[in-house]
């Protein structure tokens, strides 16, 4: 039952942690034309859209990847929030570079934007340390066996 309950709140965390990755990666590719005063403000239902569209994109590209973090931590009860963060930025680098065409030739990637790859890859960490927030801490403890009561003392006149 401890199993499920953990399998639960992991989906959870994962949801929450794309979400606000998803958010973050939308605000920052977009902070250029906010930042221009000439354009008037953005409609809220089309941001609100933006943000959905976000949170499909970091959800369905990191799924595999955080996925493997998620199990390694847990099979290993690693609960440092450092461990969460490397993981989040790896997870984020690697949806990126994921959709930059490789030369294998050359041993290359072409065409890497610097600033959407430290884009995504800080996305990743935010989206790492918000998963440790709800799911990282306990990472493992499911396992961990209940802690006994202390045995009642003996009556006062009992031989040891």
């Amino acid at each position: 039952m401890a199993l499920i309950g953990r399998l639960l709140v992991i989906a959870f965390a994962f949801l929450v942690a794309c979400f606000v990755a998803g958010l973050i990666v939308v605000t920052a590719i977009l902070f250029p034309e906010f930042s221009d005063l000439g354009i008037r403000p953005i409609d809220q239902s089309a941001f609100q859209i933006l943000i959905g569209f976000g949170f499909i994109f970091v959800s369905g590209f990191a799924l595999i990847p955080a996925l493997l973090i998620a199990l390694l931590t847990e099979a290993f009860s690693i609960r440092s929030v450092l461990a969460y963060a490397i993981g989040g930025g790896l997870v984020g680098a690697a949806c990126y570079l994921g959709l930059i065409p490789f030369d294998p030739e050359t041993l290359r990637f072409d065409g890497i934007d610097r600033r959407q790859l430290e884009i995504l890859t800080g996305a990743g960490i935010l989206g790492g340390l918000v998963y440790w927030l709800i799911a990282g801490r306990n990472a493992g403890r499911w396992r961990e066996p209940p802690l006994l009561p202390p045995p009642p003392p003996l009556p006062s006149g009992s031989p040891r």
